[in-house]
């Protein structure tokens, strides 16, 4: 069983966290990766967007000339598609984007986003974060000395301090253990679990 060494706010060594091979050192298939994703950016569409089809238009209900001795071309509404200001045909209409995928495949999903943030090193373990209050500049200090950049921390429990005191900082998004998911964990290169939270994310993937 692989270990990878816990570290202070400080970024001191304090210990090492065992990784079970079964979360953290799973293979990655892409396929299952895109199609998790693709999953989940797709339940976050609202799919809101509508064009108005001859039903919806008001007026056009009288016939525009007469259908035959003028010359022109036949015409029974002037909310036509064929005519300026009228319906537009087969456009969209408002629709849910969502599509499943099996509760077995996401949690496959997340191993393989674990397991590829392991291998590439850039995973940390945190043994805990404690700001004695609400402040950006307390936070900033901590994430100098970690090393932060663009970086997903993950808690246990909420913690208003961090969440607020890390929430102006660019780049920076701290989310909950059971919150976690596969497109956070590949949308920021560097994944920062605190020891709390690494151990119950282990516990209910196995």
């Amino acid at each position: 069983m692989a270990k990878i060494q816990v570290v202070d706010q400080n970024n001191n060594k304090v210990g090492d966290f065992e990784l079970a091979p079964e979360v953290f050192e799973v293979e990655i298939m892409p396929e299952i990766l895109n199609q998790v994703v693709r999953a989940q950016r797709a339940s976050q569409r609202q799919g809101t967007h509508a064009t108005k089809t001859r039903g919806m238009k008001s007026g056009g209900g009288r016939k525009p000339w007469r259908q035959k001795g003028t010359g022109r071309a036949r015409a029974g509404s002037t909310r036509s598609p064929l005519w300026r200001g009228g319906a537009v045909l087969f456009g969209p209409q408002p629709r849910d984007y969502a599509f499943k995928v099996n509760k077995k495949v996401r949690k496959l999903a997340l191993k393989m986003a674990l397991s590829s943030r392991v291998s590439e090193e850039k995973m940390t373990v945190v043994k805990s974060i404690d700001l004695p209050e609400i402040k950006t500049k307390a936070f900033a200090e901590v994430a100098q000395n970690l090393g932060l950049n663009k970086t997903l921390i993950v808690a246990k429990n909420a913690d208003k301090n961090l969440e607020m005191s890390a929430r102006n900082m660019p780049h920076i998004k701290v989310i909950e253990a059971d919150k976690l998911n596969v497109y956070d964990v590949l949308l920021y290169p560097e994944l920062v679990m605190l020891e709390s939270a690494a151990q119950d994310v282990q516990e209910r993937l196995k």
